[in-house]
């Protein structure tokens, strides 16, 4: 039988995940984007012009992950993917004036609100201690990409 302190775990897990599904459905429904995508957005948004391989560097993502997910965004029209101008074998990623408007209107929520949240460096240790915890106790490790990579981009 789990006990009171493992159901209220459960329930909190629960209440995260659903307000996560229930995000992404909002964000596709207004603005055509997932969270993970907005959030890309967003740290484009920082970087702007960004080449393709200062973003890979930024997020540890694999090559595949992030040339689909600036494909998607090319495609919707939010940035523009480009030649560098200096370096021909560079691509270069900028927003679009759509993709700005969308920024604009777009809720700032997820984990990319970590980066602008009014939050002191001991919550933050402690919500990154409890997310590695909690891969560990949901039995995950075997999933988990390796020291986070990927994570920035979420």
């Amino acid at each position: 039988m789990p006990t009171a302190e493992a159901l209220a775990a459960i329930r909190a897990w629960y209440q995260l995940d659903q307000a996560f599904v229930h995000f992404n459905r909002s964000l596709r429904a207004s603005a055509g984007v997932t969270g993970v995508q907005l959030a890309l957005l967003r740290i484009i948004a920082e970087a702007a012009p960004v080449t393709l391989a200062d973003l890979r560097g930024r997020l540890a993502m694999h090559p595949a992950t992030l040339g689909q997910l600036v494909d998607r965004l090319v495609q919707a029209g939010l940035v523009s993917r480009s030649i560098h101008r200096d370096d021909r074998r560079l691509r270069q990623v900028d927003l679009t004036p759509t993709g700005r408007r969308l920024l604009a209107q777009a809720p700032v929520a997820g984990p990319v609100r970590l980066r602008v949240a009014d939050a002191t460096p001991d919550q933050l240790r402690q919500l990154a201690d409890a997310f590695e915890l909690a891969v560990s106790l949901f039995g995950l490790e075997a999933w988990a990409p390796a020291n986070g990579a990927e994570a920035e981009a979420a």
